[in-house]
C-alpha cells in the first residue's frame, strides 16, 4: 500500500536497473530525451525501456518512490509531428533519479546536490537545459556512474 500517490506530468524510463523520471514543461523535450536514452542504451546492449510518457503515477512505498504507467497511456510515447506511437514498456520502476529540464539560463554549469521529494522520500535531482537531447545523455550516464553509452 502506498503512503502517498499522485499523477505527475513526466516521462519515465528504466536504464539497466535504474529508474529515471524526466520532468519539465510541455515542449521541453521529455519524450525526445527518453527516446534518446532508450536508443543509446539499446545500441550498447543495455536494458532500456519506457515506463510512461507524459503522465506517471508516483507513489511512495517502503521508503522508495515508485513510478507506474497510467493504464490509458501505457506503451505509448509521443513522437513530435505524429502523436502517440506504440513502444515496448514496463509497467513500473523504482525511481533513482529525477532529471528536470529547464531553460538554459536556469541550468547550473556544474551540478549541485539537489533532491526531488515525493511523499517524504527524496531522490537525487539533476537539472539540465531543455531541448539539448544529445547534451543530456552524458551527464545522466555520468551521474548514474555508467560508462559512456558506447
Amino acid at each position: 500500500m502506498s503512503a502517498t500517490a499522485g499523477n505527475v506530468h513526466a516521462t519515465v524510463v528504466v536504464m539497466g536497473d535504474r529508474g529515471i523520471v524526466i520532468v519539465g514543461r510541455s515542449g521541453s523535450g521529455k519524450s525526445a530525451l527518453a527516446q534518446a536514452l532508450l536508443d543509446a542504451g539499446r545500441a550498447c546492449g543495455r536494458f532500456a525501456s519506457l515506463v510512461a510518457d507524459d503522465q506517471v503515477f508516483l507513489e511512495t512505498s517502503n521508503n522508495r518512490i515508485v513510478a507506474r504507467a497510467p493504464e490509458a497511456i501505457a506503451g505509448l510515447i509521443e513522437v513530435r509531428g505524429l502523436g502517440p506511437a506504440p513502444i515496448a514498456h514496463e509497467t513500473s520502476t523504482i525511481v533513482d533519479l529525477v532529471v528536470s529540464l529547464v531553460a538554459e539560463t536556469d541550468a547550473p554549469r556544474i551540478a549541485n546536490e539537489q533532491t526531488y521529494e515525493h511523499g517524504g522520500v527524496s531522490v537525487p535531482l539533476l537539472t539540465l537545459p531543455k531541448g539539448n537531447t544529445q547534451g543530456a545523455l552524458r551527464p545522466i550516464a555520468a551521474w548514474l556512474r555508467l560508462p559512456p553509452f558506447c
